[in-house]
């Protein structure tokens, strides 16, 4: 009987040594305790976004000719209606000084004639009155209402030709300001393509030619990006959004949904989009960003406080999660209840509750359901 106990011994010993040498190693993992927070339900760009400026021109002059004057830099904030450059002008200027002059003698004429009408009708009416007393012949009255009314026309002609003169002066001073390229709000000058004394030319009908001066307005900055049409249909103009920017650590969130494009792009059949456009409304979110720079936007479609969250990489085969028993070290996969989510959390509407401890590295090699695992921060 003896015997038998030592030989039970030492085949449990055996069993014990046989599982303790061959048992699986524990899979290092990331794991996270489930707790109550916010949760938001958002819509983020397909491809990478652009900041753009509501304001921006990229200007040449109407009219060709040689660059007189550039007062401006690169860098320099200009107030709207400033000339940025001008055009030699000196014939154009002597045109307007010409039409001024012949509007000055038009107007000198016209007063002649017309105060030579005026004494005209005055004689007519006169002899008017004389004829009706039978003081003066018919023929005199008829030489005098004739004279009048010539006079009278040559007036009418004297004033119409000082109404050309003023149109010719418009026309003058019109051909004169295409000679100027003035800011058209109030901006920064972000590029000159031209320098004082080289000669522009108007690009021709249909074909671009880089515009002499760019300028923006940095004062008010937008982002547009591409959405996919599948998550299109969930946004509304006034919608809160939040910017992230490569060339920036901090996310931006003082942004709303300003433009939703009616139409959908199909620059790639297999991923269409439809273009939206969020403006920074707040300024200090604006402070630093320059148009050009790369940018991703989230629309925040719903939000949720107080609710089961876990992240959002923690959810595999759509609603599964593998839970973490600390007694065992085992995990073991559960399906659950999925509400709105986002690609940092999701809420979680039934199937766990809040303490319980999930897998976050569901896509490490061996980590499935029974598998033994230990916590990263729980050394070897």
């Amino acid at each position: 009987m003896k015997k038998l106990v030592i030989i039970f011994v030492l085949a449990g010993m055996a069993a014990a040594a046989i599982w303790y040498y061959t048992r699986p190693e524990p899979i290092a993992v990331r794991l996270h305790t489930i707790e109550r927070g916010t949760v938001r339900s958002t819509v983020s760009n397909t491809r990478v976004g652009t900041v753009e400026a509501c304001e921006r021109a990229q200007m040449s002059p109407a009219a060709p000719g040689q660059v007189a004057a550039l007062n401006v830099s690169e860098g320099d904030r200009v107030p709207a209606g400033h000339v940025l450059l001008e055009i030699w002008n000196d014939d154009r200027k002597a045109d307007l000084r010409l039409a001024e002059a012949e509007a000055t003698a038009a107007h000198s004429r016209a007063a002649d004639v017309c105060a030579t009408a005026a004494g005209a009708k005055r004689e007519a009416d006169r002899l008017q009155k004389l004829r009706a007393r039978k003081l003066v012949s018919e023929e005199a009255l008829d030489t005098a209402v004739t004279e009048s009314d010539s006079r009278r026309a040559a007036c009418e002609a004297g004033i119409a030709a000082t109404r050309v003169s003023a149109a010719s002066i418009e026309v003058a001073r019109e051909a004169l300001e295409r000679t100027f390229l003035r800011a058209p709000f109030d901006g920064v000058i972000a590029e000159i393509d031209v320098r004082l004394g080289e000669y522009l030319t108007p690009s021709p009908p249909g074909i671009a030619t880089l515009p002499a001066i760019d300028i923006i307005n940095p004062d008010c900055i937008y982002v547009t990006a591409p959405i996919d049409e599948v998550d299109a249909p969930a946004i509304n103009t006034g919608m809160s959004a939040c910017v992230t920017l490569d060339a920036f650590r901090d996310q931006r969130c003082g942004a709303v949904v300003r433009r939703i494009a009616p139409y959908v792009l199909e620059l790639e059949k297999q991923a269409r989009t439809v273009e939206i456009e969020v403006e920074i409304v707040n300024a200090e979110d604006a402070l630093g960003l320059l148009p050009g720079y790369s940018a991703d936007i989230e629309v925040l479609i719903e939000a949720r406080d107080q609710v089961l969250r876990v992240p959002t990489e923690a959810v595999f085969d759509s609603n599964k999660l593998l839970v973490y028993d600390p007694l065992s070290t085992q995990v073991a996969a559960r399906e659950i209840e999925i509400g709105i989510s986002n690609w940092q959390f999701t809420e979680v509407v039934a199937g766990i509750e809040v303490g319980e401890v999930v897998v976050l590295s569901t896509g490490r090699a061996g980590v499935a359901d029974g598998a033994v695992v230990v916590a990263e921060d729980a050394g070897d």
